[in-house]
């Protein structure tokens, strides 16, 4: 089910894809976007509201116009108040693009702890699909890491942040993987944790990006090699090593 299947009925879905086609139209003079987000704003249903999120999945010339326009769309549904946060959860949902602005405006409308949940939600649909593109999953796994740090204030119980993120690290994309292996290194230690990241090292022995990451990962967190020390012995590489509690360390 798309977007507008999900916002535009109560509007009618014809009239809405037409605004939504206006207001990402990246081509022609940049006050027909502009015309049509103030009407949306002055529409001010959450179907309107819905439909100005769109402006944030496409890239407009000059860079200029095109940052001014998504900031007047941030403020706009801002200002909207809670009759925002549904439309914007709905393009959070099923867009791959702008979910960085869609983030910011979701941050701005509910608590911390909602917006984490919200972003776990959508990595644990999404560490079970294929993605051709891996945008979205690094987008997420980003804003959690730089905005979030430490997770379990917000997000519950270790077992709910691990069934979201676990799975990413066995991700195609290499970026996801490392983007996985970080955002776990700044949550408490748990053994799931350890025996993934674990898995991931041998199973990335010949991927040095990776496998420096993950190294890293395992060294902020302080977590050891039991049950795996040959293995991760045979494939560390300077500046790493391993103590006599087989602890993960770094030269330097």
């Amino acid at each position: 089910m798309g977007f507008l299947d999900i916002f535009g009925r109560k509007s009618g879905p014809g009239a809405l894809r037409k605004q939504a086609q206006k207001v990402t139209e990246k081509y022609g003079p940049p006050e027909n976007r502009q015309k049509v987000i103030q009407q949306l704003a002055e529409l001010g249903t959450p179907e309107a509201l819905g439909v100005l999120c769109q402006r944030f999945t496409i890239r407009a010339d000059p860079g200029i116009t095109d940052d001014e326009e998504k900031e007047n769309v941030r403020l706009i549904l801002v200002e909207a108040g809670e009759k925002a946060v549904a439309p914007v959860k709905a393009f959070l949902e099923t867009q791959e693009s702008g979910v960085s602005w869609g983030l910011r405006v979701l941050t701005s409308l509910t608590s911390p702890a909602e917006v984490a949940e919200t972003a776990l939600q959508l990595l644990r649909r999404l560490g079970g699909e294929y993605t051709r593109d891996p945008e979205k999953k690094l987008v997420l796994l980003s804003w959690l890491a730089e905005q979030h740090g430490d997770l379990t204030e917000h997000a519950g119980p270790a077992a709910s942040l691990e069934e979201a993120v676990l799975p990413l690290l066995e991700d195609f994309a290499d970026d996801v993987r490392i983007s996985a292996a970080r955002l776990l290194a700044r949550q408490p230690l748990t053994e799931r944790t350890r025996e993934a990241l674990l898995a991931l090292l041998e199973r990335d022995r010949d991927n040095a990006r990776v496998r420096g990451e993950v190294l890293q990962a395992l060294a902020e967190l302080g977590a050891d090699v039991k049950g795996h020390r040959p293995a991760v012995e045979a494939l560390l590489v300077e500046p790493w090593y391993l103590d006599r509690e087989g602890h993960v360390k770094r030269r330097g």
